[in-house]
C-alpha cells in the first residue's frame, strides 16, 4: 500500500471502522485495501514513526506592556514613589510613625527664583501610538480630562520643587481653563509650568501651559500655546494638616514681574469674589427682577388654564441631572499614599459634565472653559465619591434681562455644574469634596428652566460665570475644529 495513503489512514479513520465505511468514505479505494485498512492502521499506529510538533505561543503585541493610571509615567513616578501595598502594611503593623510636626524644625524659607520651580514634560502622542491610547477618545480626538489630570499631577511636581518635601502640598483650586488655540491634529505635546506667585504665606500661584512641541532646542511660541491655566497650591503640616509657611519668590526680570503681578492680581480677585458669592450676598436688582420673571415665566408652564406651553426645547433644570458613584481606589493616590490626587477629580466632574451635556444635546458638545473650581475637603482612599452634574444655565434666555447676550440661532453656551462629596464608608460621614463648574456649546436651542429657590440660586451663579468666561475669551478661542474633548 502507498506510504502516503498509509499515512492519510492512520490519521483520519480510527480503527473501529468497517470496510464499507472505508468504500463509502474513499470510492477509488479496492474492496481488498478496504479490508486491510483497519489492520494497516493499527500497524502503522504502532511502528510509524511519530513527531509531535507544539504551535509556538501566539505573541499579539510586539510592545512592551504599558501600565498606567492615565497620567503619563514620568509624572506618576514623581508622584507616586512606593507601591501601596507597602504603605499599606506598614499601616497595618503600626510600623508607619505618626508624622513629626515640622513647626520646629529650621526649614529653608530664603527667597526662590522662578526658574528654579520651572518643570516640563513632553508628551509623545504623534511617535507613540501605544500612549495614545490612554489619550484618545471613540471619535478620535484628544480626552481634555486626561489631559486635566496631567496639568494636576504637574502642577504637583512643580510645587514640591519649590517647598521640597517636608510639608504636605495639596490642590485648593484651580482657576479658569480655557482653549486658547485649536488643535488640529494630532502631535506631541509639551506641558509645562512654575511657580508666579509665593508671597512666603503657604498658598502658592503655579502657571502652566500645555502646548504643541517645539523642535528640539526652541520654545514654544504663543502660537503654538493651546491652552493655559493656574492652580492654587496650598503646604501644610504633615502631622497637624494646617497651613505652613513657604519661601516667597524672587522676581529678577520683567516678564517675571509682569507674572507675579498677575498672580497678585488673581488672588486679590479671588477675594472680591468671594464677597459677592451668593452664599454671603443677595441677588442685585437686576438679578432679582430676572428671578421674579423666571418664576412668573414657570408658573404659567405649570397652570393649565393658561395658553402658556412650556416649550419643546425648554427643559426643566431637574430633569438634566445625573450621577455617578465610585469608590476610591489606591491606582490614583497622591504623593502621600492614602488620599486621591486632585487631577482625578478633575477627570471625573469633567467626563460626568460632557456627558451631562451630551444627554439634553444629543451631539458632542464643544468646550470652553473649566470655570474658577474649588477642592473643599480631601479624599481618602478607599472612600465613596458621589458626583451630581446639572445643566444649571443657558444663555438662551426664557425672559430677556438688560445683561442678556445669546448665542447665534442654533447654538447654546450652557453651564454644567458638578458637586461632588465623600463618603466614609465605616462611619457613614459624608464631606463636600468640591464643586467644578464647565462650560460648554451646544449645536442645539436649548432653554434652562429652574423651579425651586435653589435653582434660581443656581441659575445666577452660573450666569455671572459664563458672562465673566465670555469677557476672558479672546475672539476665536473656542474654535469647535479643535480635536481636543
Amino acid at each position: 500500500m502507498c506510504p502516503v495513503l498509509l499515512r492519510f489512514l492512520d490519521l483520519s479513520f480510527p480503527s473501529f471502522l468497517k470496510p464499507s465505511d472505508y468504500r463509502a468514505l474513499l470510492p477509488n479505494t479496492t474492496n481488498a485495501m478496504a479490508n486491510k485498512a483497519p489492520s494497516l492502521t493499527r500497524l502503522v499506529f504502532h511502528t510509524a514513526p511519530r513527531t509531535i510538533q507544539r504551535v509556538p505561543r501566539r505573541r499579539f503585541s510586539a510592545a512592551a506592556k504599558r501600565c498606567t493610571d492615565g497620567v503619563y509615567s514620568e509624572l506618576t513616578a514623581m508622584r507616586i514613589r512606593t507601591p501601596f501595598i507597602e504603605a499599606f502594611k506598614k499601616q497595618q503593623e503600626n510600623k508607619l510613625a505618626k508624622p513629626i510636626s515640622t513647626d520646629n524644625f529650621e526649614r529653608d524659607l530664603s527667597p526662590k527664583r522662578m526658574s528654579d520651580s520651572f518643570h516640563r514634560v513632553i508628551l509623545p502622542l504623534a511617535r507613540d501610538p501605544w500612549l495614545l491610547d490612554s489619550y484618545i477618545n471613540s471619535s478620535g480626538h484628544i480626552r481634555l480630562g486626561t489631559i486635566f489630570m496631567d496639568l494636576d499631577a504637574l502642577a504637583g511636581v512643580v510645587a514640591y520643587k519649590h517647598t521640597g518635601d517636608t510639608v504636605m502640598t495639596v490642590t485648593a483650586a484651580v482657576d479658569r481653563i480655557t482653549i486658547a488655540h485649536p488643535l488640529n491634529e494630532i502631535c506631541d505635546l509639551e506641558l509645562s509650568g512654575q511657580v508666579t506667585f509665593a508671597t512666603g504665606r503657604s498658598s502658592m500661584e503655579i502657571s502652566l501651559q500645555v502646548a504643541t512641541a517645539p523642535k528640539e532646542g526652541e520654545s514654544a511660541k504663543e502660537s503654538d500655546v493651546l491652552m493655559t491655566c493656574a492652580f492654587t497650591m496650598v503646604s501644610l503640616d504633615p502631622a497637624t494638616k494646617k497651613p505652613v509657611n513657604i519661601s516667597p519668590l524672587l522676581t529678577e526680570t520683567q516678564e517675571e514681574k509682569l507674572l507675579f503681578q498677575k498672580g497678585e492680581e488673581n488672588y486679590n480677585l479671588k477675594k472680591v469674589e468671594s464677597k459677592k458669592a451668593l452664599l454671603k450676598q443677595t441677588p442685585n436688582d437686576e438679578e432679582s427682577d430676572l428671578i421674579h420673571a423666571l418664576w412668573l415665566q414657570q408658573l404659567d408652564y405649570h397652570d393649565p388654564n393658561t395658553e402658556s406651553r412650556k416649550p419643546d426645547n425648554a427643559l426643566w433644570m431637574e430633569s438634566t441631572r445625573i450621577q455617578s458613584v465610585q469608590i476610591m481606589q489606591p491606582q490614583y493616590r497622591n504623593r502621600h499614599n492614602f488620599m486621591i490626587f486632585g487631577g482625578f477629580l478633575l477627570k471625573s466632574t469633567f467626563e460626568l459634565a460632557f456627558t451631562c451635556a451630551s444627554a439634553i444635546s444629543h451631539s458632542r458638545p464643544s468646550f470652553i472653559a473649566l470655570d474658577p473650581s474649588t477642592f473643599e475637603n480631601p479624599v481618602p482612599v478607599g472612600s465613596v465619591l458621589y458626583l451630581t452634574a446639572t445643566v444649571a444655565y443657558s444663555d438662551l434666555p426664557l425672559v430677556l434681562s438688560g445683561n442678556t447676550k445669546a448665542s447665534p440661532k442654533g447654538s447654546t453656551r450652557i453651564q454644567v455644574r458638578v458637586d461632588s462629596k465623600i463618603q466614609n464608608i465605616e462611619h457613614g460621614e459624608t464631606k463636600p469634596a468640591g464643586q467644578f463648574n464647565y462650560t460648554f456649546e451646544v449645536p442645539k436651542d436649548i432653554k434652562i428652566v429652574p423651579e425651586s429657590y435653589s435653582q434660581f440660586m443656581m441659575y445666577l451663579d452660573a450666569r455671572r460665570r459664563v458672562n465673566r468666561t465670555n469677557a476672558s475669551l479672546k475672539p476665536g478661542g473656542c474654535n469647535k475644529e479643535s480635536i481636543m474633548e
